[in-house]
């Protein structure tokens, strides 16, 4: 998330008919956004949103204590592993943990990612305790939200994916419909995207030359992050689902990870 705060409000907008809207929150290490919509319109929307407002609502006390039709928030992982579905076993948790390295103040939470895969991933304890009062069960993995948005998108094989937010390269692969490699990775140059990319790009033995680059999130047409990998990949779009009907002043991209999130179902949270 951005240092810059926004808001946004629709003249519509009406917290008396909130059983009618969805809450989606997008939760990050010491901040959070949301968006409150109907239908597939966005009605209100804040970033930047102190954390202590999730447990003790001041600014928000309207909107966080009225009562949504849905739910939906995205937790940030510290680590997280996938599993196949047919192997995932809810009593061998405690083992799926110790890959991720568990540290005291982490807890793990395991819960359908797609049709495939179950996620298991690891998130600070203060978070947890912070989004405590909506209920865990509304609780999904951060990016479950965007990869349901690529899945829809019926990915080809050529088709690689690339989402840049918060410092974060997360690079999704799908293989005959199925995914094939789901991982991200810390950055802060456009070398270290494109050393990332072409790291990818090995493992899955593929021709950079042949690859379609769909690229999403802060990156933008011509910044040197872009322009760096289209010195090795020549065939670079920018994925923009229409998600959510946005007012013109708020790009998609923008808002994507967190629009993408009206994509998720409730989950139990394991």
């Amino acid at each position: 998330m951005t240092e810059q705060i926004y808001t946004y409000r629709d003249p519509s907008f009406n917290l008396n008919q909130a059983y009618y809207y969805t809450l989606l929150m997008q939760i990050d290490a010491v901040s959070f956004s949301y968006a409150i919509t109907y239908n597939r319109q966005l009605i209100a929307w804040g970033t930047n949103c102190s954390l202590t407002e999730l447990s003790d609502p001041q600014e928000l006390a309207e909107e966080l204590s009225a009562t949504y039709k849905k739910v939906v928030i995205g937790l940030p992982a510290n680590g997280f592993s996938l599993l196949p579905s047919h192997l995932f076993n809810k009593a061998q948790i405690p083992n799926y943990a110790r890959l991720l390295d568990v540290k005291p103040d982490e807890r793990v939470l395991a819960q359908v990612l797609d049709d495939q895969n179950f996620i298991i991933y690891k998130v600070d304890e203060k978070i947890i305790s912070a989004v405590q009062r909506f209920d865990l069960d509304n609780t999904v993995y951060l990016n479950k939200g965007w990869i349901t948005s690529v899945t829809k998108n019926s990915p080809q094989n050529q088709d690689l994916y690339l989402h840049t937010e918060n410092g974060k390269a997360e690079f999704l692969y799908f293989k005959d419909g199925k995914i094939r490699l789901y991982n991200n990775f810390d950055f802060t140059t456009g070398d270290d995207l494109a050393y990332y990319a072409a790291f990818i790009t090995e493992e899955l033995n593929l021709d950079a030359h042949d690859i379609h680059f769909k690229l999403s999130g802060n990156i933008k047409p011509g910044d040197k992050y872009s322009t760096r990998l289209a010195d090795f990949f020549p065939d670079i779009v920018f994925y923009d689902p229409q998600i959510l009907e946005l007012p013109e002043q708020i790009p998609s991209q923008q808002i994507l990870t967190l629009a993408a999130l009206s994509l998720c179902g409730s989950l139990e949270v394991l």
